[in-house]
């Protein structure tokens, strides 16, 4: 059986546009929502030198590559790069003398020096793995927009662009995995991935958890209090990792590939709107 990939007709479009995320500086950004806003800021705190890993793991393996795969490297490591960008600048807004950022940045770190340390399979395996949740949130911020509620509008287009663009590259990653262990034993590349999933799923959420119950105490919330909170929000009500579940299954899937779940209608209003204003901003950008 031939290994799934990408459909042909699936691009990746780096779309080179800044946000005005001052917003960022009232405090709960997040419609007034402390909660929500640690668990979004926990989130975000991760992006830059996350995302960082995630280029670094995919360029390692360029010189295995050709074709449209190729491309989609090239394409995906330009968005990630952006999106660095605009998340350390939201991330620059935190007020670092109230909430513990320094703390989660080197905790942030750390996991990425141990990723990096087992070298470019390591980060590769990882860098699929998360790519798998960043897709599964970017679903459930797309089906629960109401979740921006009273957010500023600015901020909320950066977050549902983020949404869009890692919808769009979900898969780039993943078919680089499979291209370079195409001579691995196919139980070996199947247990590999599946292994490393729930490593990386026990560690990512319970970390996440974490992260946004520092944020949250520093909002006077007691260390259970906030820890319940968070809790609450990833898991149960709006559910941002609990409502992912058969999307994290289908992981699991012998055969599995992530455009098995093809969700572009879901995401084509918004690939739309942020064609348009990329393609404006670059226009004003050279009037």
């Amino acid at each position: 059986m031939t290994d799934k990939r990408t459909p042909e007709s699936v691009t990746i479009s780096p779309r080179d546009i800044k946000f005005d995320v001052n917003g960022a500086r009232n405090g709960h950004w997040l419609g007034g929502d402390p909660v929500g806003t640690a668990v979004m800021n926990a989130l975000s705190l991760t992006f830059p030198d996350g995302e960082r890993m995630f280029m670094d793991a995919v360029k390692a393996y360029r010189p295995q590559l050709e074709g449209k795969l190729l491309q989609d490297v090239k394409d995906f490591i330009t968005q990630e790069a952006i999106h660095s960008r605009e998340h350390h600048l939201l991330n620059e807004l935190i007020d670092r003398e109230k909430y513990p950022v320094e703390y989660v940045e080197a905790e942030v770190r750390n996991r990425v020096k141990f990723a990096r340390d087992g070298g470019p399979m390591r980060m590769l395996i990882g860098t699929i793995c998360l790519e798998h949740f960043t897709a599964m949130m970017a679903d459930l911020m797309q089906e629960q927009i109401e979740i921006f509620d009273g957010t500023d509008p600015s901020i909320t287009a950066m977050w549902r662009w983020h949404a869009m663009e890692e919808t769009e590259h979900k898969a780039v990653a993943y078919d680089v995995f499979m291209e370079v262990t195409k001579d691995w034993r196919p139980l070996k590349r199947y247990m590999r991935r599946c292994i490393s999933m729930l490593i990386i799923s026990q560690n990512f959420t319970t970390n996440i958890t974490k992260y946004a119950s520092a944020l949250l105490e520093a909002d006077s919330y007691s260390p259970d209090e906030a820890r319940k909170a968070v809790k609450a929000y990833l898991w149960r009500k709006p559910s941002l990792f609990g409502k992912g579940w058969k999307a994290w299954l289908a992981w699991f899937k012998p055969g599995f590939h992530p455009w098995d779940h093809d969700n572009r209608d879901l995401m084509e209003s918004w690939k739309a709107e942020f064609d348009a204003k990329a393609t404006n901003e670059q226009a004003t950008a050279l009037a």
